[in-house]
């Protein structure tokens, strides 16, 4: 790639602010505690009372980081677990940018990659200076000391705590190298650990954001123009007004905000509002326009280069024996995160504070800061767990409308949208067009490949990325790892008009599903096993060999399967990690039901075993919604899709067997929260052609998407 991800963000105008550059986080944005707490860091907290707290920047939405990021503290602090407890950061961006993507953002699969040494180096720095203000304390040289479970040992038996010795620590410099462990000396990482957050949710004292309450708080609800982009002309309220609990009804950022006294009489009060829209030029658009504008650019476009091309793709293709050609297409999806999207906002005396479920403090106080007309640090961001983000909650519009309504009415306000207004009113997952072609020797082999991805650039309008540029977020897995010796892989940037926003796995969704299709239509042309054709093309590739080994095997690949059912292949490589996957699927009625799914995945060093086997599975149930039951489409530029009836998830009854096969490697650790998502579908696909004979370019994989085929 010409612009990594990481650069491209960090960069930007958009986001603002720099790379970590120090640790001290002002003392005023300390955790609360029973004791004194001292700071040594931007992530440690020690109490005098010997509580150990890790303010995590990272938003806790089910992929783990409350357990995850504490074990890479707690490693090199020398204590358990147990000893540590966690708590979401403030927004600062100084302090806890996300270095892998310039911001204070939790996403991209990106938590523990930025953390593992970050917060190990936090963790050791805070041990080197309690050992160092123990041995001020004591006299003594500080090699004669060692810091284990919360406490530093001195010779002659002296001892002291943590939170004993943290007022003194707290006022030495931080020292900028120190020695980290070694990786056989982990006694916590690598682990199979619990989650620390599980108990708070079976028992139900988790708070998520549409559990914040205020002093005081009134609710709302919304009201938008059907059509995203349309602008309000006018409404009427006159009936909701003199309904019970109602206090206003409001024009927030042309949209219809009703203010009550709970959300249900919020709620009945906005369906009696008489409400005229200018649905604007947005009303024009529907599936097919958009569609026929995608093949349009694919064919006329600004072609951008994805990375480097090897040889000359155009002269190996006169030479080839057999060309294979074919085009995929991905459709939209939204993100229909279990908890719609809420948040509550207290405005007042020119401060405000926002609470609730975001993946993007940053974000979430500059925006509200912009909206009111206040200076950032006047804005407080309190994050709650995420009852589900996909990159849903990396968006700042319910933030925004919550604190406007605050200032409004002079009160805190929770908004929280309906489940209908959530799934209309998305940013939603670009559509995708993927045109492949390769040329195959006279033995199947393949001398050259030509891979053109077009779709919408959501870096475009999430942050300004100026037209005609390339977006490195669209060009994840378009680089298969196979062994060919022509190979040109392009871009093409097409704006539909509709709004578009970062989905779980991002562009490894259509790259991935385009590539693993068309390596298995390779392999027929050939005549090849599919797995044996893909293992032919891994020279010099041990990981992703491997991985695919491991898949094929455990799956029983290449063994008899009960009548009726078939195994599909894939393989790909998603922030830093490689995965293969095997799914085994049968069909009745026409419908696609998946059986068993084996993944093998080398993703570098583990933090959590346990917390990775339960993203992979998790990321797999995600995936088999999207390939075999979503699609958002519309109809006069409104969402045709309003709940689950008719988006639906996948439900117990439909999630396979899982079998999770975990590489152990000392590599840097990749990422796990959503390559899997995207893997799972290609694999699917391949298992339907193979048991059909039908190749599905055109997702979902519905009955009737297979009889057309």
């Amino acid at each position: 790639m010409t612009t990594s991800r990481r650069e491209f963000l960090k960069t930007s105008s958009a986001l603002g602010g720099g790379l970590l550059m120090g640790l001290v986080l002002p003392a005023s944005t300390a955790v609360q505690a029973a004791g004194t707490v001292y700071t040594p860091n931007a992530w440690v907290h020690i109490a005098d009372n010997n509580a150990i707290t890790l303010l995590t920047a990272r938003s806790e939405m089910g992929q783990g980081v409350f357990t995850s990021m504490p074990m890479l503290i707690a490693e090199e602090l020398n204590v358990e677990m147990s000893q540590i407890s966690v708590e979401n950061a403030p927004a600062n961006a100084a302090a806890y940018t996300n270095d892998l993507l310039g911001a204070q953002i939790t996403g991209g699969s990106t938590s523990v990659r930025d953390g593992w040494e970050k917060l190990r180096v936090a963790g050791a720095q805070v041990r080197e200076m309690l050992i160092s203000a123990a041995a001020t304390r004591w006299n003594v040289d500080r090699s004669t000391l060692r810091a284990d479970k919360g406490v530093v040992y001195g010779p002659g038996g002296k001892e002291a705590t943590y939170g004993s010795l943290a007022a003194d620590a707290a006022k030495l410099p931080v020292p900028q190298k120190v020695a980290l462990k070694d990786p056989k000396d982990f006694k916590i990482i690598g682990k199979a650990t619990k989650r620390v957050d599980t108990p708070v949710k079976v028992n139900g004292t988790a708070q998520y954001g549409i559990d914040v309450t205020l002093p005081g708080m009134v609710y709302a609800t919304i009201a938008q123009c059907p059509v995203i982009g349309g602008k309000l002309k006018s409404f009427d309220a006159s009936k909701a007004q003199s309904m019970p609990g109602v206090q206003n009804v409001l024009d927030i950022q042309g949209a219809v905000v009703v203010v009550a006294d709970s959300y249900w009489h919020a709620k009945k009060a906005l369906e009696t509002v008489t409400v005229v829209w200018d649905e604007g030029a947005g009303a024009s658009i529907d599936n097919a326009s958009m569609l026929a504008g995608n093949r349009n650019a694919a064919k006329n476009g600004k072609v951008l280069p994805i990375g480097k091309p090897t040889g000359d793709v155009a002269a190996a293709m006169k030479t080839a024996a057999t060309v294979v050609e074919a085009e995929y297409i991905t459709p939209m999806q939204a993100h229909a995160p279990l908890e719609p999207m809420n948040f509550t906002a207290d405005y007042k005396d020119g401060k405000c504070e926002v609470l609730g479920s975001t993946q993007f403090q940053q974000g979430a106080q500059g925006a509200t800061a912009a909206a009111l007309g206040i200076k950032p640090e006047n804005v407080t961001v309190k994050t709650t767990y995420l009852g589900g983000g996909f990159g849903r909650r990396l968006e700042l519009d319910f933030i925004v409308q919550a604190a406007l309504t605050s200032k409004a009415i002079g009160k805190p306000v929770k908004l929280i949208w309906s489940r209908e207004e959530d799934m209309t009113h998305d940013f939603y997952r670009p559509m995708g067009v993927n045109n492949l072609k390769a040329g195959l020797d006279a033995s199947g082999k393949p001398v050259a490949m030509h891979f053109k991805v077009t779709s919408q650039s959501v870096t475009q309008r999430a942050f300004g990325l100026p037209a005609n540029t390339y977006d490195p977020f669209m060009g994840e897995a378009a680089v298969a790892p196979y062994n060919i010796a022509n190979t040109q892989h392009d871009l093409v940037i097409h704006d539909t008009g509709f709004r578009v926003g970062y989905w779980r796995a991002v562009s490894h969704n259509m790259n991935a599903f385009a590539n693993e299709s068309f390596v298995d239509e390779m392999a027929k042309a050939a005549g090849k096993d599919p797995y044996a054709y893909r293992m032919d093309m891994l020279q010099n590739q041990p990981r992703f060999a491997n991985v695919l080994k491991l898949a094929a095997e455990k799956s029983g690949w290449g063994t008899p399967l009960p009548a009726g059912r078939s195994r599909g292949i894939a393989l790909m490589e998603g922030y830093d990690g490689m995965m293969a996957q095997v799914a085994e699927i049968s069909i009745k009625d026409g419908n696609v039901k998946v059986h068993k799914v084996t993944v093998a995945a080398d993703v570098g060093h583990i933090v959590n075993p346990e917390t990775v086997e339960a993203q992979i599975k998790s990321s797999v149930a995600f995936g088999i919604g999207a390939g075999l039951m979503q699609e958002i489409t519309l109809a006069k530029g409104r969402v045709e899709q309003s709940n689950f009836h008719d988006f639906p998830v996948v439900r117990m009854s439909d999630n396979p067997e899982v079998t999770v096969i975990l590489v152990s490697s000392t590599e840097k650790p990749g990422g796990i929260g959503e390559p899997a998502t995207a893997l799972v579908v290609p694999a699917i696909a391949n298992a339907v052609a193979s048991l059909t004979g039908k190749r599905v370019r055109k997702l979902p994989l519905t009955a009737q998407a297979i009889a057309q085929a």
